[in-house]
């Protein structure tokens, strides 16, 4: 067997906008594919049975006739994949996927000739980081934070009692309604004993206005115009009537902070000093999360940035199939039905040729500047997530006896030390962050 000597098996750019794409000519002797598929058939004849005939007893030529074919496409197959193979580990091309085999005419009817269609990973010549800015925020947790979380926590456990008068700003209201366009109730506008906290957000401004000031049987009959963006299109700009019930009116009561309030935090014997460190020591983990995210975003962003690379179409169609995968099963862990939901590969290709980007790049500057993660370090990310279970113990043995888990550990550990190398070789300004804006409460 042999490569075509047109090309002698040297891989080139294919034309067009891949740029990683390969394509290496293959000739294999047709006398050689005879002889394999011999062999076969007479390996196969010792065993083979059929009607009539004793196992090994079968005549050749029936097994042939039988069997043939398809050990002619094994013998092929087997003889293609070893061309292949031998050509990339000499041209030490690193394969991304799968190769298309091409037939091709041969001009020697001796041979049979292929072409091997694939990709390769794409060269990395690691960019210059020095130039790059990375901000740094800081933010200390603070009593008034403490406090802050603690009223949240208050908000989150609140109960509702009869108020005894109108409805008004926080209170939760019990209604029937219809809404009427041109005199006819129209789809979705209609409800009865729903619930509505006034100022939640929930429902429209002006119909939670409309509400407010009112008492439980009281009725009553407005109008309402929806926003000329109001998501459901047929009513986006339409003025319509709503007739209203108010069935109840509750006022909010939020939980005494006490010891039964610090309880229901797993705070067992409800001392409050020993809740607020806890409140605390919760606040600075998330803390010290969300803003190495906002660090390690801006470090990829820098990686992106400097490290340009063309990504293999097939790495990128790779992760869009598991990132849809992944949706799918969301989807079920949700209670949701996910037979019949056209959830397309496609529909992630933007995210999966950042990924794919990203973790070639990263792959490169670990095994570059030695940045894989240590054992004590892995050790001490698994330590720091066990500790916030009641036995962290049985965490660590969990990690550590599920190769999967483990691998997410060291994971982390690895990008952890590609946001250290960066802020060690980058421009690192320091900067500030209010907690309302790092948590997301900004308005």
């Amino acid at each position: 067997m042999q490569t075509s000597q047109e090309n002698t098996g040297n891989a080139g750019v294919n034309a067009g906008l891949n740029t990683l794409e390969r394509r290496i000519d293959l000739s294999l002797p047709l006398a050689a594919i005879d002889q394999d598929v011999s062999q076969r058939l007479k390996h196969l004849a010792r065993t083979v049975k059929m009607a009539g005939f004793r196992p090994g007893k079968v005549p050749f030529k029936m097994v042939a006739q039988q069997y043939g074919h398809e050990a002619r496409s094994e013998a092929i197959g087997a003889a293609i994949e070893k061309m292949f193979g031998d050509k990339v580990r000499e041209q030490k091309l690193r394969v991304v996927g799968y190769p298309r085999f091409e037939p091709k005419n041969a001009a020697d009817e001796s041979l049979l000739e292929f072409s091997a269609v694939f990709e390769v990973y794409p060269e990395v010549a690691l960019g210059d980081v020095s130039g790059r800015e990375i901000e740094k925020p800081g933010l200390s947790v603070t009593d008034a934070e403490v406090d802050k979380t603690i009223e949240v926590l208050r908000q989150q456990r609140v109960s509702y009692n009869a108020a005894g008068r109108p409805a008004a700003s926080g209170d939760r209201v019990v209604i029937d309604f219809v809404g009427r366009r041109n005199g006819e109730p129209f789809s979705g506008g209609e409800g009865k004993d729903f619930a509505i906290v006034l100022g939640g957000g929930r429902m429209l401004a002006d119909f939670e206005a409309a509400l407010t000031g009112m008492a439980a049987d009281e009725e009553k009959t407005f109008e309402l115009t929806f926003p000329a963006d109001y998501q459901a299109q047929d009513l986006a700009g339409q003025t319509v009537s709503f007739e209203v019930k108010v069935k109840t009116v509750e006022a909010p009561q939020l939980p005494a902070l006490d010891a039964e309030f610090a309880k229901s935090l797993g705070v067992a014997d409800g001392d409050l000093d020993r809740m607020r460190d806890e409140v605390r020591a919760n606040l600075e983990r998330e803390v010290k999360k969300r803003l190495n995210e906002r660090i390690k975003n801006q470090v990829m962003e820098a990686l992106l940035a400097v490290n340009p690379i063309p990504v293999p179409n097939a790495l990128i169609e790779a992760e869009s199939r598991q990132m849809a995968q992944a949706a799918l099963r969301d989807l079920e862990a949700r209670g949701m039905s996910a037979k019949n939901v056209p959830v397309e590969p496609s529909w992630f290709t933007e995210q999966a040729k950042r990924r794919t980007t990203l973790g070639i790049i990263l792959s490169e500057l670990v095994k570059d500047k030695g940045l894989a993660a240590k054992p004590e370090q892995t050790r001490a990310v698994i330590d720091e997530f066990a500790e916030t279970y009641e036995d962290p113990a049985e965490v660590v043995r969990w990690y550590y006896s599920q190769p999967e888990r483990l691998a997410e550990a060291e994971g982390l550990v690895m990008e952890n030390n590609v946001v250290d190398w960066m802020l060690a070789n980058a421009k690192v300004k320091e900067t500030s962050i209010s907690f309302d804006e790092l948590m997301g409460n900004a308005k």
